[in-house]
């Protein structure tokens, strides 16, 4: 297979999926570090690369406005933000699922104020995640751009109509290069077909969407937009083989395992820093150590049973969560208690243990990893968890 292999950044990735999948609408505002995807985007726009409506809006409010606007009257809709910007148009997610609206918002992760820093932190894109909308992580510039390639497809799909949230780690995935197939626009024209809308605006037939509702009509509304979440699990997964038969890239759509097999325990995480404990692990195997990686790609919705089946097969599962989430269960964060959750009807006993790990922009270090790994080893070896959970580096 023919390929095409560029160095380049998960916000470049992303622009050049954005560009294959011939948006028709982009409304953007600046805040570091998704900013790079718009740069880029201008730029294509400006250079007769990418012939798309580019809109600067006055604000995150006004970004998801733009783009709510554009996907109910048919476009093909994107946006995106970071930090403090995310949860700035936190009014208007809901409406968008709600309307079964399937634009894209790509989401470079950083951390909130305070400490408001540049790199890395999924509290901003966690604070979403009960908004009715698709969501996951990549962990490399070639994830990104794939993501964004199936996440359109997936929303767009008349059994889905959800839009979506692409997450990548801020600068360590947004800002590092790496190697990025890119693919041809006749590949994605063949993956991505044009956007029909399934209820577009029509200025001879007005309607009015996002009014208030009367409470009764309130349950059975709910229970629509839960049971079109629910109804996602089939369609990612026929979506993820076809991608594979056309790009060559297989990837499991809900959990990525790194060195498993035999291991006794491992550690559970999402985005960018699994590539660190990737190198970790790898070490350990080298030393005899029997440990691994469970990398989860799909956050929403949350794949319960591949959790529970996966996780089921180890001794010990550290869960790292790179977020924080005051006064939760556990003290660490919402992948430790969906992890738990989704353990609970086991027929095998699992431990678990939970790390909270990479705030405000901070890398999670090697050395943080290997301290994690004999955490979770002890209490193989002993049986005896004596912490729920670890804040890191100061509890390691």
């Amino acid at each position: 297979m023919k390929t095409n292999i560029k160095r380049m950044s998960g916000c470049v990735a992303t622009a050049n999926a954005i560009k294959l999948a011939n948006v028709d609408v982009i409304c953007s505002y600046p805040i570091r570090p998704y900013t790079g995807i718009m740069s880029e985007l201008a730029r294509m726009v400006a250079d007769g690369e990418l012939d798309a409506e580019f809109v600067l809006g006055e604000g995150e409010h006004g970004q998801l406005s733009v783009v709510y606007g554009a996907s109910a009257a048919g476009a093909r809709a994107f946006t995106g933000s970071s930090g403090v910007g995310v949860t700035y148009a936190m009014e208007v997610y809901s409406p968008i699922s709600g309307e079964r609206l399937p634009l894209q918002m790509a989401i470079a992760d950083r951390t909130l104020d305070p400490p408001g820093d540049f790199g890395s932190e999924h509290t901003d894109a966690l604070c979403c995640r009960d908004q009715g909308w698709i969501q996951g992580w990549a962990s490399t510039p070639q994830e990104a751009l794939d993501l964004s390639l199936m996440y359109y497809r997936i929303g767009e799909d008349p059994r889905v109509l959800l839009p979506q949230y692409a997450c990548q780690d801020g600068y360590f995935v947004s800002h590092i290069l790496g190697e990025v197939d890119v693919p041809s626009q006749e590949q994605v024209d063949a993956f991505l077909p044009p956007y029909k809308n399934h209820h577009v605006l029509d200025t001879s037939n007005p309607m009015i969407i996002g009014p208030q509702m009367e409470p009764e009509m309130g349950p059975g509304t709910q229970y629509q937009r839960h049971m079109a979440v629910e109804g996602v699990y089939k369609v990612f997964e026929e979506v993820h083989e076809e991608f594979a038969d056309i790009f060559g890239r297989k990837y499991d759509p809900w959990l990525e395992e790194y060195m498993t097999d035999g291991a006794e325990t491992v550690i559970f995480i999402q985005g960018g820093h699994a590539e660190t404990a990737k190198n970790v692990a790898k070490h350990l195997r080298n030393l005899g150590e029997k440990v691994g990686v469970v990398r989860l790609r799909t956050l929403r919705p949350f794949p319960t049973r591949q959790v529970r089946e996966t996780l089921s097969k180890f001794k010990v599962v550290g869960v790292v969560d790179n977020s924080v989430n005051f006064g939760i269960s556990c003290g660490a964060g919402v992948l430790l208690t969906e992890v738990r959750a989704a353990l609970y009807n086991s027929d095998k006993k699992v431990d678990t243990v939970g790390f909270v790990a990479g705030l405000g922009g901070s890398m999670i270090s090697q050395d943080e990893f290997y301290k994690m790994y004999s955490i979770i080893k002890n209490v193989a070896e002993t049986g005896k968890n004596e912490k729920q959970s670890y804040w890191s580096p100061f509890e390691l």
